[in-house]
């Protein structure tokens, strides 16, 4: 298999099913190709696919020693555009981009943030973008809060963006974080299984809801403080603000979190009132570092693990914790 050239606007490939072929036509060329089922279907639908030069169905099988001829079109250009903005990268190569993501920026573009987001910067940064689904631009495999800082993969291409969300799926990537929390846990490993959801009044925030989606955080003690700890916190699952709401929900809100734990340091008594205090007015957000990441790479399968310090605001205030310990 192989591409015959590259004219226009399209990828013209060509190969003769070997015989070990079989299964669906989208299926089928998805694998050979690295491009996502959806992505296939409409091509398939487009007349860009062709079993024996004739445009078949894509729920048809495919049978050993039939000729394949598919013309994918050269990715358009995203409606977000590059925009020069400082980003830290850590690991590339052609499939993938590891960066460690500085606080204060948004990942998508969004309704209030139609600029000035992590896909903005990786467009102007990255340079050899072979497009997800059709578009020029980068695979968000996951998120992290516009205030949380630390290390986010995104993909680069179909097959990378597609094995690296069936490996979130499949919790084979594992993300840890570095967390301040108010007081101090009950034991030195708790694990939180608690469901996540919409909050039933609020919709800004989410919530431990009966019938939410599973969601599991291990906590781990680290350092002691005045009246806050330094903890490791690990996803087993990926949910929106799942650290956040699970910190809150056994009452050790995140430090500097204005959403889940507002007024928390307000709720100490004695010589822990005043520090809290100071704790809290040098804390200018949440305390979230995504410090730790590990995957195996979607083409070679090499394990990949990667380590980001806390950024300079949170080592400050960890500093200033210990001294005052």
């Amino acid at each position: 298999m192989g591409a015959l050239r590259r004219g226009g606007a399209l990828i013209r490939h060509r190969w003769v099913a070997d015989p070990g072929a079989g299964g669906r036509v989208d299926s089928y060329v998805a694998e050979a190709l690295g491009l996502s089922r959806s992505r296939v279907a409409a091509l398939v639908a487009a007349g860009d696919v062709l079993v024996d030069g004739r445009v078949p169905k894509k729920s048809e099988p495919v049978s050993p020693g039939e000729e394949l001829e598919v013309r994918v079109p050269e990715p358009v250009p995203a409606t977000a555009e590059p925009q020069d903005i400082p980003l830290k990268i850590v690991f590339e190569d052609g499939e993938l981009v590891v960066v460690d993501k500085q606080a204060g920026l948004v990942v998508h573009p969004a309704p209030g943030h139609p600029g000035g987001t992590l896909v903005n910067a990786l467009l102007h940064n990255v340079g050899d973008l072979a497009g997800i689904g059709g578009t020029l631009r980068p695979g968000i495999v996951h998120r992290l809060d516009r205030d949380t800082s630390g290390l986010m993969v995104v993909a680069k291409s179909d097959r990378a963006h597609q094995a690296l969300s069936a490996a979130l799926r499949a919790r084979s990537v594992k993300r840890t974080y570095l967390a301040a929390l108010w007081g101090t846990l009950s034991e030195p490993s708790v694990v939180v299984d608690q469901p996540i959801a919409r909050h039933p009044r609020d919709r800004v925030r989410m919530a431990v809801v009966a019938g939410g989606r599973r969601a599991r955080t291990r906590f781990r003690h680290l350092e002691r403080w005045e009246a806050a700890s330094l903890c490791e916190a690990e996803l087993d699952t990926g949910r929106t603000h799942q650290i956040r709401v699970h910190a809150a929900a056994v009452g050790h809100p995140v430090v500097g979190d204005t959403l889940y734990g507002a007024g928390r340091e307000r709720g100490f008594a004695g010589p822990q009132r005043p520090w809290a205090m100071a704790l809290a007015r040098r804390t200018a957000r949440q305390f979230l570092h995504a410090h730790r990441l590990a995957f195996d790479h979607p083409v070679t399968g090499r394990t990949m693990s990667f380590e980001a310090p806390l950024p300079p605001d949170l080592a400050a205030v960890r500093d200033w914790a210990l001294a005052g310990a």
